[in-house]
């Protein structure tokens, strides 16, 4: 069986964002852009993962467009963690890198889902 990278990183992204969370939540005592970061950031797995068993193709494209919609959340943010100095920019890079992957296969996969669809 192939692996489906989207679900290896997506599932990678949210763990990463789980120790981000605990960091931002014990050391930086900081607790509500905390809850925002770890709420879009573990739903775009979730998402993913009810993909996996869609209904129809209709439903898969539903499910990866809203991924699509909660990673592209999740970079934002990213970018006012970072902008605000809650993170540090190595911090940023790492998860803003693995984000921007996400983001683009899951857009490729949509669109090449849809392309199917006619």
């Amino acid at each position: 069986m192939r692996e489906n990278i989207v679900k290896t990183k997506s599932f990678a992204f949210a763990l990463d964002v789980v120790k981000l969370y605990k960091y931002l939540s014990t050391t930086q005592k900081e607790y509500v852009l905390s809850k925002q970061i770890l709420r879009s950031g573990t739903s775009v797995g979730a998402m993913v993962r009810e993909a996996e068993h869609a209904e129809s193709k209709k439903d898969f494209i539903h499910k990866m467009a809203i991924a699509q919609k909660e990673i592209n959340e999740s970079i934002y943010w990213l970018e006012l963690l970072h902008q605000s100095e809650y993170i540090e920019i190595e911090k940023f890079n790492k998860l803003n890198t693995s984000a921007v992957e996400i983001i683009r296969l899951i857009t490729s996969i949509i669109k090449t889902s849809k392309q199917n669809l006619k």
